[in-house]
Order: structure tokens, then C-alpha cells, then sequence
């Protein structure tokens, strides 16, 4: 955007802002690509993601805070997941670290048995060995941790009256 007047090239960029910032909350990276994307200099980027920052628009802490709360709530996502897509979004690491941290194991051990509890209601006709191994995948493509997983399915299993001597041998 080289060819616009400074004052046009600012009102553009911000208008580009505006409508991400409209649709969602974004992080600054992601501001920063999307005005990299279309053209605006790095410069004013950097200028005019500074004036949102201080105007309070843009706050990747609190971005990160709703996205843990969502993700978690609403997909299921373990700690170790959330810190990965935050990290991707460009939220610095300690930033995404310490918003993971507010999701704290009991409640993510809940929120496995919930998924695990759903996703046998569907699995009626199948054999243990391929319910568990289904059951773990999910609980892996989600982010919790395989020793939690193998507990959690070993219980929920068992409850379901499966006979789960399947993961009783099994050491995560």
C-alpha cells in the first residue's frame, strides 16, 4: 500500500483492524499478519497495533484467557493443546502457559470423562480393543496426557460394564 498518502494508508489499515477486531478478538500477530498480507508496511503495522494496544483493543492475555475458557469448554481441549494453538496464534509462551494454567487437572480430568462418556454412547457395536484404542486417539488428538487418558478410559470403561483387563497390564 506504498501508492496511498501516509494519512490514507493509516485510515486503510485501521479500517483492515476494525473489521478483524469486529468479527472477534485477535492477537497481535495475527493483526499484524493479516495487515502484512495486504500490503501495509511493517512500520505503520507496528504503529498502529502500539495505538491499539494502548487503546485497549488488542490484549493478548485477555485473547488468550477466552480462548482457553472456549476451546476448553467447547472442544474439549486439554492444557497441553490450548498452550500449542495459542503459540500459533502467536501469543507469546508464557502468556499461553499461564492461561492453560488456569484450567487446573481436576477439571480437565472432568472434561476428559465428559468426552469419553459422549463418544461411548456411539460406540454400542464395537469390541473393547477398538473402543479403547478410539477412545485414546481422541483423548491424544485433544491434548491430554497419555497416563490420564489410559485411567480415564480404564474407568469409564469399566463403569460401562466393559471388562477392561485390556489396560490393566498397561503402564503409561
Amino acid at each position: 500500500m506504498s501508492e496511498l498518502p501516509p494519512d490514507e494508508a493509516w485510515r486503510k489499515a485501521k479500517e483492515v483492524c476494525f473489521d478483524l477486531l469486529a468479527a472477534r478478538p485477535r492477537t497481535k500477530d495475527e493483526l499484524r499478519q493479516a495487515l502484512r498480507r495486504k500490503g501495509f508496511d511493517d512500520d505503520l503495522g507496528e504503529r498502529l497495533l502500539g495505538k491499539l494496544d494502548d487503546a485497549g483493543l488488542v490484549d493478548d492475555a485477555a485473547f488468550a484467557e477466552t480462548w482457553v475458557r472456549s476451546r476448553h469448554t467447547y472442544r474439549g481441549l486439554a492444557r497441553r493443546a490450548l498452550v500449542s494453538e495459542l503459540k500459533r496464534k502467536g501469543v507469546d509462551p508464557e502468556i499461553a502457559a499461564e492461561a492453560a494454567g488456569e484450567i487446573d487437572a481436576e477439571a480437565e480430568e472432568q472434561r476428559a470423562r465428559e468426552l469419553v462418556r459422549k463418544k461411548l454412547r456411539t460406540m454400542v457395536d464395537l469390541d473393547e480393543q477398538k473402543a479403547t484404542r478410539r477412545l485414546l486417539g481422541m483423548l491424544a488428538r485433544k491434548g491430554y496426557p497419555q497416563g490420564l487418558a489410559y485411567r480415564v478410559v480404564r474407568e469409564e470403561l469399566r463403569d460401562a460394564g466393559a471388562e477392561t483387563t485390556l489396560l490393566d497390564d498397561i503402564d503409561p
